[in-house]
């Protein structure tokens, strides 16, 4: 029998008049005992569990100082205690949906997703009307990239909540990232009107617009992004691409070569700013940058294609057969993809 059971039964005081309760699953079987017997059964109740458990912190807390504890710990980062003191309480406490809830999240804060996502079901199954439940859960479907499960948890989450303009931006990421463009744009305009200040709101809708084709859309999102929150990588980047795609080619350049300032480890950004310069007529630094992007991402065949262009136009004839020839075996090697924009124009 664990510690946390065994002191439930000899340290709870009991009221004849009213019984015990929990405060989280209803009043408890109402027992009276003489206060010499209660006295006399926790005593030797204490005294089994310090032989049995030497060094055992006695589990006497109420429900409301186990909170506040399990609190406190996942707020200051000791997530092994949250999760220790998480264990002890759904122990105790099994039809607990807000122990189970902050057990998931202390499960969740530690990377283990599998431990996370079944207390996190397990709370919704029991409190299903429980806005924040439904959207921590939605958090461990999004890390597993599990895109149709987090959106039914986040439909459900704003149902009952509709002003959390954060989980809004999380639906519309879950819609965009199962294929559901169109609904992802309206997710994105709800999170914005709800809150217009929202961080990577623009981008996000920028994101779904360009995945449209809606290019001329996306761009104003993303230089809305840009005014309104400063330089952020993906957004300077996303600019620079759709840009590129829209055939404003030196725009594009200048976008993309900041964008390989602030993210150098990046072969997409590379990979782009090199296609971007080769349509400006910029051959020479279109080959430093495509070079830049394989040596990065040797596997891509992409980068080969455009660089055998640049080499063409500067002259270098026989280093563009052999280009040609890595991108057709790499080409050939490579698995089929789907999903979102995941395609190349070469």
């Amino acid at each position: 029998m664990k510690a946390s059971a065994m002191t439930n039964g000899a340290i709870q005081v009991w009221n004849c008049k009213g019984g015990a309760s929990s405060g989280l699953g209803g009043a408890e079987p109402r027992i009276c005992r003489s206060p010499a017997r209660n006295s006399r059964l926790a005593i030797l109740a204490l005294v089994v569990i310090a032989i049995l458990t030497p060094g055992l912190v006695v589990f006497a807390q109420t429900a409301s100082r186990t909170r506040e504890q399990l609190l406190q710990y996942l707020d200051s980062g000791q997530l092994q205690e949250a999760v220790v003191l998480g264990q002890q309480a759904v122990s105790r406490w099994p039809r607990s949906s807000e122990f189970r809830h902050y057990l998931g999240v202390a499960y969740f804060k530690t990377g283990d997703l599998k431990q996370a996502q079944g207390q996190l079901t397990h709370a919704r199954d029991l409190d299903s009307q429980n806005a924040a439940i439904r959207f921590d859960l939605a958090l461990v479907f999004l890390s597993q990239e599990d895109y149709v499960n987090a959106a039914t948890e986040l439909e459900a989450s704003n149902k009952l909540n509709p002003s959390n303009a954060v989980a809004h931006v999380l639906l519309g990421r879950a819609y965009l990232n199962s294929n559901r463009s169109l609904q992802a744009i309206d997710e994105f305009k709800t999170a914005l009107k709800l809150d217009p200040a929202i961080r990577l709101g623009h981008y996000h809708l920028g994101f779904a617009y360009a995945s449209l084709g809606r290019d001329e859309e996306a761009i104003a999102e993303y230089k809305e992004e840009l005014r309104r929150s400063g330089e952020s990588p993906p957004v300077v980047f996303e600019l620079g691409h759709s840009l590129l795609v829209r055939g404003q080619y030196d725009s594009a350049v200048s976008y993309l070569q900041r964008a390989s300032e602030l993210d150098p480890s990046n072969p997409d950004v590379w990979y782009n700013l090199g296609k971007a310069q080769l349509s400006a007529g910029q051959a020479a630094p279109a080959e430093t940058s495509l070079r830049k992007a394989i040596e990065l991402k040797p596997t891509d065949p992409s980068p080969h294609y455009q660089l055998a262009h640049a080499l063409e136009k500067l002259g270098k004839n026989d280093e563009a057969r052999a280009e040609r020839g890595r991108f057709a075996e790499l080409k050939k090697a490579q698995r089929p993809t789907a999903g979102m924009a995941t395609g190349r124009d070469q």
